[in-house]
């Protein structure tokens, strides 16, 4: 992820719970991303917010945690919830993966 990112704040890890109806019932997964030398903060928090429907604020969190630890959860779900997001994101340029949740 290329750095355009002039801000000297600490950065915090931020977790974020989400409730997922019954509907969607079935095994959690999480959606993981990873960094690259390819998109920008701009695209990837872009991605994050129509994608995902993150807020700008949290989606600017991830992007920074995947920039600096090299990948992030970004979103905690059953597997047939994440996998449209997992493709919608694939087909904007980034590297993204579901993993079975390890609890």
């Amino acid at each position: 992820m290329l750095l355009y990112h002039n801000s000297t704040q600490e950065l915090e890890e931020v977790v974020v719970v989400e409730e997922v109806a019954d509907v969607n019932s079935g095994n959690p997964a999480q959606l993981v991303v990873f960094n690259d030398d390819v998109n920008t903060f701009e695209w990837v928090i872009r991605c994050f917010i129509e994608v995902l429907n993150h807020d700008s604020e949290q989606a600017e969190q991830c992007s920074l945690l995947i920039h600096f630890k090299g990948k992030a959860i970004v979103k905690t779900a059953p597997f047939k919830v994440l996998r449209p997001l997992k493709d919608a994101l694939i087909e904007r340029g980034l590297s993204v993966v579901i993993e079975k949740d390890k609890d």
